[in-house]
C-alpha cells in the first residue's frame, strides 16, 4: 500500500508541475483580459438570470439556470471547502488562502468561457440527446481531428469524477466525531458499514438521472451554504479579536511564506506555496478542470453567454466565500498550530474548540450534506464521460463502477485518494484549457452579440 501511495503522489506532483500552473492561471488571465473583465462587470445581470428572469421552458436543454448552478456547486462545494482548505493551511499556512483566492478570481473568467462554450457548441450523444461539456465543444468547435483531446478528457473525467475524497473524508469525520468519542472501536468493519449506508443513499438518487440529481442539489446546496455560513459566523464572533490579525496574515504570509511546511520547488519556498495554493484552489472550485461545463451544458437556454455568466458565480461562492470561512475558523481558533490533525479532522478540531460540546456535531451535519450532494453530481459527470466514449446505452455501467469506488474510498488512506484526484484533475485541465483558449475568440463574438441584444431590449 505504501508503494502504491508513493507512486500516486509522484504522479500527482508530476501532473501539477509548472506547465499546468501556467496553463491554468496564465490561460485564465488571458481569458479575463480578452473578455475585458466581463465576469465582474455583469455580476448583477448574472444574478437576474439565476433568479429566473430570462427562463423560457421552450428553450433547448434539460434543467434551469438555477439547477445547473446548484448541480455544479454540489460537486465543488464539498470536501474541497472543508478538508481541502485544512490541507492548504496545515501545509502552506495562512498565505495559502491568498493563492486560493487568486485561483478563484482567475477561475471566474475560466468558468465563464468554458460554460459559454458548453452551450455554444452542444452536441448530441448516441441517443440523440443534446449534451454539453468539454468533450462536446472540442468535437463541435474544433472538429473531428481534435477527437483525441475529447477522448483524453473523458477518460480522465471518469476517474476524476469518482467520489473517493468525499467518501474518505466523510468516513473519517464519522469515525472521529461520532464513533470514537462514544467508545466505538473503528476499523474495516465500521468503515464498510458507513460505505454500505452511503451506497444505499447515493443509489436512490443517481439511478434517477439528471433531473433527480438536479432537484436534490437545488434543495441541498442553498441549505448547506446558509448552515455553514451561520456556524462559522458563530466561531468568528466568539474569536472576533483574532479575525483582523489572521485576515491580514493571509495577505502578508502569501509573499513571505513563513509558515510553509512543504518541499521547495526549484529551491524556492514562495513558488512552492503559490503552487500549493493554486492546486488546492483548483481542487475546490474546479475552474478550468471541465466538470462544471457538463452541468451548465444541460441548462435550458439558447443564449450561451447567459449560462456563462451564471457559471462564473461558482468560484465566487465556493472559494471566495465558503473556503474563506473555513480558513478563518481554522486560523482564529489556533488549531492549525496546536494539533497535528489534517483534512476534515483539523476543521473538526476548530469547531470543537470554538463551540465545546457540540461544535463538532454541527460540522458533522455540514460535512454530511456537503459530501452527499457531491456524490450525486460527480456520478452525473462520470456517466456523461462514459456515454461519450462508449455510447449512451452503456453509460449505466459507470454507475456500478462508481458505487464500488465508494467502498474502496471508505477503506483507503486519505493522502492517496487526494493525490489520485489531484493528478487526474490536472490531466482533465489540459484538454479543457487548450480547447477553451483556441475557441476563446468565438466566445468574444458571442459576448458582443449578447451585449447588443441587451441594449436593444432596453430601448
Amino acid at each position: 500500500m505504501k508503494q502504491i501511495e508513493s507512486i500516486v503522489k509522484a504522479f500527482s506532483d508530476y501532473a501539477w508541475g509548472l506547465p499546468l500552473v501556467i496553463l491554468l492561471i496564465g490561460g485564465g488571465l488571458y481569458l479575463l483580459i480578452l473578455s475585458r473583465f466581463l465576469p465582474f462587470r455583469h455580476f448583477g445581470h448574472a444574478i437576474k438570470v439565476l433568479r429566473g428572469k430570462y427562463d423560457d421552458p421552450d428553450d433547448p436543454g434539460q434543467i434551469s439556470h438555477f439547477k445547473a448552478l446548484t448541480t455544479a456547486l454540489a460537486s465543488t462545494i464539498g470536501m474541497g471547502n472543508i478538508a481541502g482548505v485544512a490541507v492548504a493551511i496545515s501545509v502552506g499556512g495562512p498565505g495559502a488562502m491568498f493563492w486560493m483566492w487568486v485561483s478563484a478570481i482567475v477561475g471566474m473568467s475560466t468558468k465563464f468561457f468554458t460554460s459559454t462554450l458548453a452551450i455554444l457548441y452542444r452536441g448530441k450523444d448516441s441517443a440523440g440527446e443534446l449534451q454539453g461539456g468539454p468533450m462536446y465543444y472540442i468535437m463541435e468547435g474544433l472538429g473531428r481531428s481534435w477527437k483525441p483531446l475529447a477522448i483524453m478528457f473523458s477518460i480522465f473525467g471518469m476517474i476524476g469524477a469518482l467520489p473517493v475524497v468525499n467518501v474518505n473524508q466523510l468516513t473519517q469525520a464519522i469515525n472521529d466525531i461520532i464513533l470514537k468519542p462514544n467508545g466505538v472501536e473503528v476499523g474495516l468493519g465500521t468503515n464498510l458499514i458507513i460505505a454500505f449506508v452511503l451506497v444505499t443513499v447515493t443509489s436512490v438518487v443517481i439511478f434517477g438521472g439528471l433531473k433527480r440529481i438536479s432537484n436534490t442539489a437545488s434543495r441541498l446546496v442553498p441549505t448547506m451554504v446558509i448552515l455553514y455560513f451561520v456556524f462559522v459566523l458563530i466561531i468568528l464572533v466568539t474569536n472576533f479579536d483574532e479575525v483582523p490579525k489572521y485576515f491580514v496574515m493571509m495577505f502578508t504570509d502569501a509573499f513571505a511564506a513563513n509558515n510553509y511546511k512543504g518541499d521547495p520547488i526549484f529551491g524556492g519556498i514562495l513558488g512552492a506555496l503559490i503552487l500549493h495554493g493554486i492546486r488546492r484552489g483548483a481542487f475546490s472550485n474546479e475552474a478550468g478542470i471541465g466538470t462544471a461545463p457538463m452541468a451548465h451544458g444541460a441548462a435550458k437556454t439558447d443564449e450561451p453567454v447567459r449560462e456563462g455568466l451564471v457559471a462564473m458565480m461558482g468560484p465566487a461562492i465556493d472559494t471566495l466565500v465558503v473556503c474563506t470561512l473555513t480558513a478563518l475558523a481554522i486560523l482564529v481558533t489556533g488549531v492549525w498550530q496546536t494539533t497535528s490533525d489534517d483534512g476534515v479532522s483539523l476543521t473538526a478540531s476548530a469547531f470543537g474548540q470554538a463551540l465545546p460540546g457540540y461544535g463538532q456535531y454541527l460540522l458533522m451535519v455540514c460535512v454530511f450534506i456537503f459530501s452527499i450532494s457531491s456524490l450525486f453530481s460527480y456520478s452525473y459527470y462520470g456517466t456523461k464521460c462514459m456515454s461519450f466514449l462508449i455510447g449512451a446505452k452503456r453509460k449505466h455501467y459507470y454507475v456500478y463502477f462508481y458505487i464500488l469506488s465508494i467502498i474502496l474510498a471508505a477503506t483507503t488512506p486519505f493522502s492517496m485518494m487526494l493525490n489520485l484526484i489531484d493528478g487526474t484533475f490536472a490531466l482533465m485541465a489540459v484538454p479543457t484549457m487548450i480547447s477553451t483558449i483556441i475557441l476563446a475568440p468565438k466566445v468574444v463574438k458571442e459576448i458582443k452579440k449578447y451585449q447588443l441584444k441587451i441594449k436593444e431590449d432596453r430601448l
